[in-house]
């Protein structure tokens, strides 16, 4: 393990935390980052009630989650988050960096497993939680399926179905099997951008949060530091996105108990793919929050604090 940077001005996260490089099983070099509960002294619980891993959604970096690892280490949990392959700081697989990409949609498992080696060898407090953003939520879902050592999962706006646009489900069908074919389909989805989504967009009616405050948090830290930035993602990438969510439709429903949180204006998930899939696991509660967008976690303060209270009261549960 070796020391990695980790930019605490930009994510405002708890105090004693650690930030390592680790090395997947295919050689690729991700980024992990741990961070403690609060402790008493903080304000927090007097004891440990496990670690939370947090699994980001696609364009996502560590730092973006160190307010939510405030969250939870007051309310008594530790937490690391990881910078999967092909974003934040860890290593990108094409030489456009601005392109979101993967090899194959099962390689994200290989991050996680890096990650839960590094839990194990700095022995993060037990039982061990999940909570999967997005694409993290696809990630985290496999995970479960897999067996991975988590006594329960979070779930926020997860990818258990893409919200393409007309154009982007014609390229899934019919245009990127072509690119593919022809060695094309490392180049940057039609219809996406290479800026990340908050600087190519700005507040007003963007998908992500309705919390100003918020949105402004997240631009920083890609405008501090750039290279923590991703734009749209391959063509590629969407073939096997879409791939995982048919694979999942085929695999039995995991046992651990889950919640699954969906904002009342979700616009980028196909919500009514994801509450059809909830409404059939039956360990898992679907949670719908009126108002709230794709970013639950960075949502206004009564969202954040709902979302928080509801998983730590739903860990702790499993806990005892």
């Amino acid at each position: 393990m070796q020391t990695a940077p980790y930019f605490a001005d930009l994510a405002e996260g708890p105090e004693g935390r650690e930030a390592f490089w680790l090395t997947a099983a295919d050689g690729l070099r991700i980024r992990a980052v741990l961070w403690p509960h609060a402790g008493t002294e903080h304000g927090g619980a007097e004891r440990c009630s496990g670690t939370v891993f947090i699994l980001p959604g696609r364009t996502e970096c560590i730092e973006k989650y160190g307010r939510g690892a405030r969250d939870l280490a007051a309310r008594g949990f530790a937490s690391l988050a990881i910078d999967w392959r092909g974003q934040g700081i860890a290593d990108r697989l094409l030489t456009d960096r601005s392109i979101g990409h993967v090899g194959h949609f099962p390689d994200y498992q290989k991050d996680l497993d890096a990650v839960i080696a590094l839990a194990e060898a700095r022995d993060m407090p037990k039982p061990w939680f999940l909570i999967g953003h997005s694409m993290g939520g696809a990630i985290g879902l496999r995970a479960l399926m897999e067996g991975k050592p988590f006594a329960a999962a979070a779930f926020s706006a997860p990818m258990w179905g893409i919200g393409l646009s007309g154009l982007q489900k014609a390229m899934v069908r019919f245009v990127a099997p072509v690119l593919k074919l022809l060695g094309l389909d490392n180049r940057r989805a039609p219809g996406t951008r290479a800026p990340t989504y908050m600087e190519w967009h700005g507040f007003e009616d963007n998908l992500l949060t309705s919390d100003r405050e918020m949105f402004d948090y997240m631009t920083r830290q890609v405008r501090a530091q750039p290279d923590l930035a991703l734009g749209g993602p391959s063509s590629h990438w969407v073939i096997e996105a879409v791939a995982e969510n048919d694979w999942s439709r085929t695999q039995p429903y995991p046992e651990t108990p889950a919640l699954c949180f969906v904002g009342g204006d979700e616009k980028i998930i196909d919500t009514a793919a994801v509450r059809a899939y909830a409404s059939l696991w039956p360990a898992c509660d679907y949670i719908e929050i009126p108002g709230a967008r794709h970013e639950i976690p960075m949502e206004r303060p009564e969202t954040r604090a709902l979302f928080y209270d509801r998983l730590a009261a739903f860990f702790a549960a499993q806990a005892r």
